[in-house]
């Protein structure tokens, strides 16, 4: 005997499940970007799981459906804001140059902190604090991935492409400046006397490009 159950079932992942699966993965970016806010707010410590719940609009029990601890919830937050950051850094790995490939990158990470400034406050604050729960990520994955760009730079300075700099310290002065546009991003907003327009934003990048590119030897456009 046929089961109509069975029958009846959507098939190539369509139907019921893809509603589910969809359904899922707006739930769980709710949660993030409550979790991001909570904790650019409170800090890991002050921060609750009912915080983010409310936050989130949704049971606390649902929550912990999705994350079962505050620290893999924070976790999580820390590792998407920095997963963000390391597609930023793909305009350095296949550039023609150092224009193009650090340009591209002050665009990419500006950007960022425009789009997800509570992600990168989140990250700031656990760095400034000592790194207590991600520590472990600060010496693998952060420290794979500076050596990397680092060698990039390395190689177009080798080829005469630019000034002789200290890659390590090029890039803590990129992600110094373009995170201050979310770490301090009321700062800005007060001085500016409002939030950034978008002809404002394309400024700001223009300048830091600017800026960057002349102080490692190139001129912007060439």
């Amino acid at each position: 005997m046929t089961d109509k159950t069975e029958g009846n079932r959507p098939k190539n992942g369509r139907g019921t499940p893809g509603r589910r699966e969809a359904n899922r993965i707006a739930t769980e970016d709710t949660i993030l970007h409550a979790a991001e806010s909570v904790f650019a707010e409170a800090g890991f410590g002050g921060a609750t799981m009912q915080m983010i719940a409310d936050t989130a609009g949704l049971p606390k029990a649902n929550l912990h459906y999705y994350f079962a601890t505050k620290e893999e919830l924070y976790r999580k937050v820390v590792e998407r804001i920095f997963g963000i950051w390391l597609e930023a850094a793909n305009a350095m790995d296949g550039a023609a140059g150092p224009a193009e490939g650090i340009g591209a990158y002050i665009d990419a990470k500006m950007e960022i902190s425009r789009r997800h400034p509570n992600g990168s406050k989140v990250w700031a604050s656990e760095v400034m604090h000592g790194a207590p729960v991600v520590q472990d990520y600060l010496e693998t994955t952060l420290r794979d991935w500076t050596e990397g760009r680092a060698r990039i730079i390395r190689r177009w300075i080798a080829e005469g492409r630019m000034a002789e700099v200290d890659p390590n310290h090029l890039l803590y002065m990129l992600w110094a400046t373009t995170q201050h546009y979310a770490d301090f991003g009321h700062q800005i907003e007060v001085l500016n006397h409002g939030p950034l327009s978008d002809a404002d934003w394309e400024a700001a990048k223009a300048s830091v490009k600017a800026m960057v590119l002349r102080g490692i030897g190139i001129a912007p456009g060439a």
